[in-house]
């Protein structure tokens, strides 16, 4: 299979010279350097590779940088363009939704991707949502604030 050699990612085409089973994850920290996509479990268990690819959660961990073709990849660093940070950012901030922080890039992207498709969730709903994500710190109640508060339009 032939090499990969451009993505989209965080608005703008990117060149790079990747074997097309390169994870999607390696070749954005390692070849894009952009780290705030964060290596977990390497299993897609724990979403702490989480990127957006054209607005849906995908684990980049299981994503061969072949698969992506020219769809858009919007990591972490691609929320907070020129250091305006996300509504979602600010939620997860105002509602001090993060301890360790190692989760929280993933965690933000999946709840971007949430309020997508379900702009105004339940408890229940944000559940499932963001069921995989997991957090060692547990601040799994200060993120549902989050989530409901970055609905509102608001800060937790």
């Amino acid at each position: 299979m032939a090499r990969v050699t451009q993505i989209h990612v965080n608005g703008s085409m990117r060149r790079i010279d990747a074997d097309p089973d390169r994870t999607l994850l390696s070749v954005l920290r390692d070849d894009l350097d952009l780290t705030g996509t964060k290596f977990g479990c390497g299993e897609g268990q724990c979403a702490a590779c989480t990127v957006l690819i054209d607005g849906v959660a995908t684990r980049s961990c299981l994503t061969k940088v072949s698969a992506v073709g020219a769809k858009k990849i919007v990591t972490i660093e691609g929320l907070a363009p020129e250091g305006k940070l996300h509504p979602m950012q600010e939620a997860f901030l105002a509602a001090d939704a993060l301890q360790c922080g190692y989760c929280t890039p993933g965690m933000i992207l999946g709840a971007v991707s949430l309020l997508a498709r379900t702009p105004n969730p339940t408890d229940a709903e944000i559940a499932t949502g963001m069921n995989g994500h997991i957090c060692r710190c547990g601040t799994y109640p200060r993120v549902v604030r989050a989530i409901h508060a970055a609905a509102k339009g608001g800060r937790a």
